[in-house]
């Protein structure tokens, strides 16, 4: 009984600091690492395209845009559209759920050639997918790779309560996040935290599938050429909130 009493106490504690991190806009931790200034809503661009660093900020920054309703849509004309027909440099390549609630340029108020973006149920990834992030990290020099999840992930939620019959390949997609479910339902929350606490520790496991997949994305994650974190989108307040443990462990902080 005691050791069930402390475990539900730790599953609690750490339920809390989830979910306060989600009310607002990133941790203290996260700030105070990346220099985040109060009440800034811009970022340059080429320096984000240089530094995946500062190409946190630009995208931090621009989400605030977004959930505070300031919005500027930049680089959305026609005559951007077309300046790019010879060549593209995004800054970051994202790694989204295809969840039509989550347009990743509009969450981070971004343009036509800023973010490169790979999308899939609950973004779980294959073959095709790591060509593709590798095509963006050799070829296009993309420095920066966030693992976007969502809140009421859907994907999420049928491997929570996994159906006994899905229907077509979606029992992949279940099969990928199995393991973030698992640790979910051990930690005896309810449903909505559970939820919560699965969406948070699939992004994760996927943060560090990517981080030690070889052979291109271990050696420049290793080394600090590509930064490789996670985040969680809210629904409700339209922020994205950077899960803490993926940003101190960045090279640049982990020393």
């Amino acid at each position: 009984m005691k050791l069930n009493y402390k475990l539900g106490i730790a599953s609690m504690l750490l339920l809390f600091v989830m979910l306060t991190s989600v009310q607002a806009q990133n941790t203290g931790t996260i700030a105070k690492l990346l220099e985040l200034e109060e009440n800034q809503y811009f970022a340059d661009r080429d320096s984000a395209y240089l530094d995946p660093y500062y190409g946190l900020k630009k995208l931090i920054y621009g989400n605030r845009r977004f959930a505070d309703d300031k919005s500027i849509r930049p680089r959305q004309t026609d005559a951007d559209l077309k300046s790019n027909e010879l060549g593209q440099a995004p800054f970051a390549t994202i790694i989204g759920c295809a969840d039509s609630r989550v347009p990743n340029e509009i969450i981070f108020d971004q343009g036509v050639g800023d973010l490169f973006i790979t999308r899939t149920a609950g973004q779980v990834m294959a073959e095709a997918s790591y060509g593709t992030i590798e095509y963006a990290t050799v070829v296009l020099q993309t420095k920066l790779i966030v693992v976007l999840g969502h809140q009421s992930c859907g994907a999420v939620d049928a491997a929570m309560k996994l159906p006994e019959n899905p229907p077509g390949h979606v029992v992949t997609l279940i099969n990928a996040i199995k393991p973030a479910s698992l640790r979910a339902k051990s930690a005896n929350l309810s449903p909505d935290d559970a939820l919560d606490f699965a969406v948070r520790e699939n992004v994760i496991e996927q943060v560090n599938m990517l981080r030690n997949l070889e052979p291109v994305l271990s050696r420049k994650s290793e080394n600090g050429e590509v930064l490789i974190v996670g985040a969680v989108y809210d629904l409700a307040s339209g922020y994205v909130n950077f899960i803490e443990e993926t940003i101190t462990s960045l090279p640049k902080f982990s020393n």
